[in-house]
């Protein structure tokens, strides 16, 4: 196993739903509205000249009218904007299929004798590594001393015996303390490939490690060496 410092740097249902509900509200509308105008005029043309009706309830009619059709309208083009929306969060989830990202969590996987991890501190600190595997059996344990920043761990695979560990998946816990044997705060961040996307979910969920995470929990990409 190695232990390096490293720099900190800084659904198509719904919208056909929502589509036929905002045209039946227009059409009511519509409807409505033609009904409105039909009486207003013909209370007008029968009106008595020496005894005009009061028109103030009409234009208040009118201004209503013209309010609710301007929600609508806006109501359509926000329906739009998030169909525009939604169409981009699947397209750049897709894009993350096959990456190599990093991402917060402990669990990774043991592949061909190579599993990684990083975790950051924040000031110099005695850092205790724990790898346990699927069962909770401690698989490693050792402790080294870290600097400021993050710090990539890699690890081969060899218990803290020098044995061999099988391919799998494995959890690393890491505890720091400093030089006055106080602890400090450590964050954990696995780096593995992007498995698949589930286009199903609401935003779209990426498959990682046996885990699903959306695109806003992906910290960094690793370009491949």
């Amino acid at each position: 196993m190695t232990i390096t410092a490293t720099p900190v740097t800084s659904n198509t249902t719904n919208s056909t739903s929502n589509t036929s509900s905002t045209a039946t509200d227009a059409a009511s509308l519509a409807s409505n509205f033609t009904t409105f105008l039909t009486m207003l005029t013909t209370q007008l043309k029968n009106q008595n000249p020496l005894d005009p009706m009061d028109t103030n309830q009409f234009t208040q009619q009118l201004v209503q009218f013209s309010q609710v059709e301007q929600q609508m309208k806006q109501n359509e083009q926000l329906a739009t904007l998030i169909s525009i929306e939604k169409t981009a969060q699947s397209t750049t989830a897709l894009a993350y299929i096959g990456a190599t990202v990093v991402v917060d969590g402990s669990k990774a996987v043991l592949t061909d004798g190579a599993a990684n991890w990083s975790f950051n501190v924040t000031k110099p600190a005695t850092a205790t590594v724990t790898i346990k595997d699927s069962t909770g059996q401690t698989a490693y344990s050792g402790s080294f001393s870290v600097n400021p920043g993050t710090q990539e761990f890699k690890w081969d695979g060899k218990g803290t015996n020098g044995a061999q560990w099988p391919d799998g998946s494995y959890t690393m816990t890491v505890t720091a303390t400093d030089a006055n044997k106080k602890t400090i705060a450590v964050s954990t961040e696995v780096q593995a490939t992007v498995d698949s996307v589930d286009m199903t979910t609401d935003p779209p969920q990426l498959s990682i490690n046996g885990q699903n995470y959306t695109t806003d929990k992906i910290k960094r990409i690793v370009r491949p060496t």
